[in-house]
């Protein structure tokens, strides 16, 4: 008798009934213990003791104490999340935007539990199981609806997406070796991406190898002060063509967050982003957009469709809510045989848990002007501001920023104490003590930065997250 064949074989496994019901055993099983978590919760003073010895032993392994005192317990209901103190606290910042359906999400267990189901859990290069090509069909499917983009390579991290991005650049345009980018962008932890990135703190000791030309970021209190937005587009266009002259036929990329991310959650708008981009193609240079913190949380899926520049793209980098990592480029951009390789692109779970958000996520509810993130956006603003009455001594003018409440969609900001970084820095750690787990972003000023998770957020929840922001504000204050 003849073997059956291996596509049978494997389909034996994920079809089985026996294991399907098993998996939406195990789904109704954690949903049960889930929805007893309800509301934030202070420490269980029993656990303390043996919280402590976690919180030391994990210090112990970095070398030093962690930032906050966060190890998760494996358990939480949407934005909540137990902590391994026993305590339950408001997620607003989803392990920096990555657990975008936030926590115990029925959706996620079932497909990691398929992704499981595989007889290894890394996928390569080199050996690949199909998941990591259907999660890649679909993200070029999404993306091409308003772009050029036509192929993908997967990674495991946004630095190494960014790596593989500029590697792309670099060869379409060899022997160009210089980079134009924002000021304030953030690009990832590895050695060339920490050059990039515009902070001297993350490149301190890192010996400079890569030539990097910063151009300024859209700013509104700027545009005020020379004239309006046109006059500020007028002098960003002649700065990029001052660069360009000045070392002609040496840049191979321009990088663009259209929404900053770590640099403080700055916007700007089309007219900005298209005057430059058309420079670039005019002169032969890369348009890079990087949407590794961007992607999925703003008015439209890519934040290239928000401002209508799909057209310009030439290279896209997405990550974090994604669970898997990828550099996008259009055909003229796709590199020669050798380039981009590498052992892992990832585990099974990665792709069959990415492909489920790409699913839920192509949902037209979420996008546009009268979208449910927008509606979102619209309450954290009215919450913030509504604080800012009720406490203006916690926010005086910053005039860095010409709103003290800002962002886009799922990305928030908030500039208490003047932008103060101290002040900011202990004002995320005081709310996080009163249950809501913030973060900031930002360079002079500083601001308390929110990535919720978007599409498990409820009106009646931004009420209680407020509550806690404010006694943790309250706290900082008085200290004063």
């Amino acid at each position: 008798m003849d073997s059956p064949s291996p596509a049978t074989i494997s389909a034996g496994v994920r079809d089985n009934p026996a294991i399907l019901t098993a998996i939406d055993t195990i789904v109704e099983q954690v949903q049960s213990v889930a929805n007893a978590i309800t509301d934030v919760r202070p420490p269980d003073p029993g656990l303390a003791e043996s919280h402590r010895a976690l919180l030391d032993r994990a210090a112990a392994t970095k070398g030093r104490d962690l930032l906050y005192p966060y190890i998760g317990a494996g358990l939480g209901n949407g934005p909540l999340v137990q902590l391994a103190d026993g305590s339950v606290k408001w997620d607003m910042i989803c392990g920096i935007g990555v657990h975008f359906f936030g926590h115990a999400h029925p959706e996620m267990i079932r497909a990691a539990l398929i992704g499981a189901l595989e007889d290894t859990h890394k996928h390569g290069n080199l050996q690949s199981g199909f998941d990591a090509f259907e999660y890649s069909e679909r993200l070029i499917e999404l993306a091409s609806r308003s772009s050029r983009l036509k192929h993908a390579f997967l990674t495991t991290s946004g630095a190494m997406a960014n790596e593989t991005a500029l590697k792309v650049c670099y060869q379409k345009h060899a022997p160009a070796s210089r980079v134009i980018a924002f000021a304030d962008c953030f690009m990832g932890r590895s050695v060339t991406m920490s050059q990039i990135g515009d902070s001297a703190g993350n490149r301190q000791g890192i010996p400079l190898s890569t030539l990097v030309d910063y151009m300024p970021f859209y700013d509104e209190v700027e545009a005020d002060r020379v004239g309006g937005h046109t006059n500020l587009i007028d002098r960003a266009c002649r700065q990029l063509e001052r660069y360009i002259n000045r070392y002609p036929g040496q840049h191979a990329c321009f990088i663009f967050e259209l929404v900053q991310g770590e640099g403080g959650f700055n916007v700007a708008n089309r007219d900005f982003f298209k005057a430059l981009m058309e420079i670039c193609r005019d002169r032969g240079i890369a348009v890079w957009d990087d949407e590794i913190q961007s992607f999925g949380r703003t008015e439209r899926m890519f934040a290239y469709e928000m401002y209508d520049l799909g057209d310009y793209i030439d290279v896209l980098t997405v990550g974090k809510l994604t669970q898997a990592c990828a550099a996008l480029y259009t055909e003229p951009y796709n590199p020669k045989p050798g380039l981009l390789s590498g052992t892992f692109t990832g585990s099974t779970s990665d792709f069959t848990t990415g492909l489920r958000v790409l699913e839920l996520l192509d949902d037209e509810r979420w996008y546009g002007a009268d979208g449910v993130f927008a509606k979102h956006h619209a309450q954290f603003r009215e919450h913030a501001r509504a604080m800012i009455e009720r406490h203006p001594k916690w926010f005086p003018a910053c005039p860095a920023v010409k709103e003290l409440v800002g962002g886009v969609g799922g990305m928030m900001r908030l500039t208490p104490f003047g932008g103060d970084k101290d002040k900011v820095s202990k004002a995320c750690k005081a709310c996080f003590d009163e249950g809501v787990v913030l973060f900031y972003c930002g360079h002079n000023p500083y601001h308390i930065r929110l990535l919720p998770p978007m599409p498990v957020m409820k009106d009646e929840y931004w009420t209680r997250v407020f509550e806690c922001i404010e006694r943790g504000l309250a706290r900082v204050a008085e200290s004063e």
